[in-house]
């Protein structure tokens, strides 16, 4: 089992050094989207753990957008940085109140800027 999953894993970490930087920045909001969905349906299992581990996954994906950001590209990047942070806050929020509806919000801002990154960097 160990040797399955490293293979994978080595596997999923060759995959995505081949890959764009447009290429990576979708696959992080898609990211995002399914660890929300996951931690969506354990807030609503009651699933302490999972819920906690899912919403870390989406802020540390949340984070590493934040710390990529280029901002000799002028407003859009001190936009975006706002927006992830008020993100970021929300999902903490999510886990704290157990609020399926702040992980809606953050999922509708994040497939908003998923469809628009799509449009403007022709990755599909």
């Amino acid at each position: 089992m160990y040797n399955n999953n490293l293979a994978y894993n080595t596997y999923i970490q060759n995959d995505i050094v081949v890959e764009s930087p447009a290429k990576l920045v979708q696959m992080m909001y898609e990211g995002i989207l399914r660890f929300n969905m996951q931690a969506k349906r354990c807030i609503e299992t009651g699933d302490i753990e999972k819920r906690t581990y899912w919403i870390n996954r989406s802020s540390a994906v949340i984070n590493e957008l934040i710390h990529i950001l280029d901002y000799s590209h002028g407003d859009v990047a001190y936009y975006l940085a706002g927006l992830y942070n008020y993100q970021l806050q929300l999902l903490m929020e999510a886990a704290l109140y157990k609020d399926t509806a702040k992980i809606d919000e953050v999922n509708n801002v994040m497939k908003g800027l998923l469809e628009a990154w799509k449009e403007s960097t022709n990755v599909g």
